[in-house]
């Protein structure tokens, strides 16, 4: 059963925006996949990092290749977008972002543009279930791959921008940060941001990256992945941090993502109190919920505990990430007063962060 605490966390309307689709596949869905797939001998443990458990970064991306060998067709992709969007509304996630890199599997006949449509459908059939969520999709460039396959992707992405009624709305850019050259990205980056495209930037994940993180502040990004070590205390700069501060870009922290990825020795020292001391936009997000084993709730709770947030400041917190979301149809409508007759699904998610809260604070008062 579960504790007040618990319950408050659980009910508190949110909202994600960076979450991997292969990341966030819960052990449930794997144990599908491997069904499917047992010629392959994956085994559950080589898809997630357990309780307690901390891999290297290098470690965390074998672990999304493993992941890649059971996701390969099209019916698993839908299985799995399916499973990780109904997972986040069951979670109370209210608006959800998710990203992935289209995928050409040969041997399956699985081509990148079918990928992106596959993903779409899968949002649109859980629209058409009720479920009380809005999802958008960021296609995703692995800086891996190098700038031609870069620009591809973002010629990919434009298209979609334009054919997928508001489906599609932006682009990440991630991978092994210790791998490719985020100056030869540039170009295929700007491209992106000219054909309006909104851009999220895994940056700083590692540390000397110094060079690479200000030219791509440069652009500027419409929000940062991570940012682990953008400040001065962590190697960074103040340079750096200037230039956040004067584009605003709010900055999406993943709490257990980075501890378990080792690229944050323990909680308490995580650069989200460096941020939000500073009352920077920085919005809790999982990053990958299955591979991490955790979920938004829990990432919300985990913040809460370790930097002493009152419910009142958690609820803030919540309700701030609405005005970073990238699908301006919601994101305006939030800045609107509640009496002003917006659209029955907007006016839900935003209306009840104020009915859950209240509700939450006058059960505790009767506990």
């Amino acid at each position: 059963m579960e504790n007040e605490a618990d319950v408050f966390y659980r009910q508190l309307p949110k909202v994600e925006l960076h979450a991997h689709l292969n990341g966030s596949v819960s052990s449930h869905t794997i144990e599908k996949l491997i069904d499917r797939k047992p010629h392959l001998n994956i085994e559950h443990n080589m898809t997630a990092i357990g309780k307690g458990q901390r891999r290297t970064l290098d470690e965390c991306f074998q672990v999304f290749k493993v992941i890649h060998q059971l996701v390969d067709t099209e019916e698993d992709i839908l299985m799995v977008a399916t499973d990780v969007i109904r997972e986040f509304a069951a979670d109370s996630v209210k608006y959800l972002e998710l990203r992935s890199t289209p995928r050409e599997e040969k041997h399956t006949g699985l081509t990148k543009r079918r990928y992106i449509e596959t993903v779409i459908r899968a949002i649109q059939l859980c629209k058409e279930e009720g479920l009380d969520i809005d999802v958008r999709f960021l296609v995703a460039i692995d800086r891996r791959n190098g700038p031609q396959v870069a620009m591809e992707t973002v010629e990919l992405a434009e298209e979609f921008l334009l054919s997928s009624n508001g489906l599609v709305v932006g682009l990440d850019l991630s991978g092994d940060p210790t791998v490719g050259d985020g100056k030869s990205l540039l170009p295929a980056l700007e491209r992106a941001k000219n054909c309006g495209l909104k851009l999220s930037l895994h940056l700083s994940e590692v540390p000397s990256q110094l060079e690479e993180s200000d030219l791509l502040l440069n652009l500027p990004p419409d929000r940062i992945g991570h940012g682990t070590f953008l400040h001065p205390e962590v190697g960074g700069s103040q340079i750096l941090v200037d230039k956040v501060l004067k584009n605003n870009i709010p900055l999406e922290l993943c709490l257990t993502s980075n501890i378990k990825g080792q690229t944050v020795p323990c909680y308490s020292k995580h650069h989200f109190k460096y941020w939000y001391q500073l009352g920077h936009p920085s919005v809790i997000c999982t990053d990958d919920k299955g591979v991490f084993s955790t979920d938004l709730s829990q990432e919300y709770q985990l913040a809460a505990s370790t930097f002493g947030l009152s419910r009142e400041a958690v609820w803030k917190l919540s309700q701030q990430a609405i005005d970073c979301i990238f699908a301006p149809e919601i994101r305006s409508a939030s800045r609107q007063p509640y009496t002003s007759g917006f659209r029955k699904k907007e006016q839900k998610l935003f209306v009840n962060f104020i009915q859950v809260f209240v509700e939450i604070m006058t059960l505790k008062r009767e506990l």
